[in-house]
């Protein structure tokens, strides 16, 4: 277990009011970096709780992946003794993090508006699926909905098959990463002016952001994207290949790397050929190029060839399992499998910091009713009264 230290947010109180996925995993980033974060779930708990199997004492691992580094205490905020008790925590808080739907909050007298009026310092950051107006304003989003509805799945598939959700939450996780980024520039912000601010992180906004280079693309040619497969749209060979065992990824950015794979490959001549002697050559002449390099890895073991290759410069790799990526000795060494008394195993924070390295303190469902007591040093300023 890592040790605990002062993190680049220490002295930071959060209270995490959200559920699901984006809030949580905003909050989770936050504790990593040694906020002081209270977790406040309904009566019945978060939803993730019961999204499994696998469950550990009835508790799902989604909920465990995301809930680290928090303390967690239950509120009924349709209570005005439990609202009182929540305004009580935000006096002392500099962060609000929550996913309400539009209204609800302010129902309870809890909205933005008010509780910048009472905590002008405080920061509210709310996760939403389309944020409060426009056409879709106040409606419920959902990360396979947003999916859908940015186009992502429109590009995700074999080209000749039907649209296909990514395979992992992209867009909840990346709302996270958002909310979490806004978080931080305006507890910069404030560091100047005095004053929070609503920070909001929508799941439309961010599905849209991840349209790279497809967006680009279509707002240059007017071309409608679509499915590429596993093959890059704009440059190759950025694409699964076949060998004589498992496939691997090329990922050939130029002309550098691709000469060193000819070469490597003993193919020379290839680099060489008008058809693929430019990056944009190559992007319109890939099938046959696809053709000509998987006839010369037929006889050759995929993983050895990686090796080799990425050793020589050229961005490749095997396509692991998630059991062997996690086990990958490199995984170990950037400490992206964190452990934990108790038995919690999660994934580590991905952004190092050299003074101030992220630190784990807390298990999933650790309990507590309160801040902790701020340390010498560690004013972050508060939400404060008047």
């Amino acid at each position: 277990m890592t040790q605990p230290n002062a993190g680049a947010l220490a002295g930071i109180r959060v209270v995490d009011l959200s559920r699901i996925l984006g809030g949580p995993y905003c909050g989770q980033i936050l504790g990593d970096h040694g906020a002081d974060v209270l977790k406040i779930e309904p009566p019945q708990g978060d939803d993730t709780r019961t999204w499994g199997p696998p469950f550990k004492d009835g508790v799902a691992s989604y909920y465990f992946g995301l809930n680290r580094n928090k303390r967690v205490m239950r509120l009924d905020l349709a209570a005005e003794s439990d609202r009182e008790v929540l305004l009580a925590l935000l006096a002392e808080a500099d962060v609000l993090v929550e996913n309400f739907k539009t209204g609800t909050l302010e129902k309870w007298g809890l909205g933005y508006e008010t509780l910048s009026e009472r905590f002008p310092r405080l920061i509210h950051c709310r996760v939403s699926g389309f944020g409060a107006d426009g056409p879709l304003g106040g409606l419920p989003g959902y990360d396979a909905a947003i999916q859908a509805m940015a186009g992502i799945m429109s590009i995700n598939g074999e080209a000749d098959g039907d649209p296909l959700r990514v395979g992992l939450p992209v867009v909840d996780m990346v709302t996270g990463l958002n909310a979490a980024l806004g978080v931080l520039l305006a507890l910069q912000e404030r560091a100047r002016s005095g004053r929070g601010q609503f920070v909001e992180a929508a799941l439309y906004d961010s599905g849209l952001s991840l349209l790279h280079p497809h967006a680009a693309n279509w707002f240059m040619s007017g071309k409608t994207p679509t499915r590429t497969g596993n093959a890059h749209p704009n440059i190759y060979p950025y694409d699964t290949v076949a060998t004589a065992t498992d496939p691997i990824f090329l990922a050939v950015g130029n002309d550098r790397q691709f000469r060193i794979l000819c070469g490597h490959l003993d193919v020379p001549a290839l680099a060489d050929d008008e058809r693929y002697a430019t990056a944009g050559a190559r992007s319109v002449n890939r099938a046959a190029l696809k053709a000509e390099l998987e006839a010369r890895m037929a006889g050759l073991d995929g993983k050895a060839l990686a090796d080799e290759l990425v050793q020589a410069g050229v961005p490749c790799a095997p396509v692991l399992s998630v059991a062997d990526a996690l086990q990958h000795p490199h995984t170990a060494h950037r400490e992206m499998v964190v452990e934990m008394e108790g038995g919690y195993r999660g994934l580590g924070a991905p952004v190092k910091l050299s003074r101030t390295p992220a630190t784990y303190r807390h298990a999933p469902l650790a309990e507590g009713d309160a801040f902790l007591p701020r340390q010498a040093g560690e004013d972050g300023g508060g939400g404060g009264g008047r």
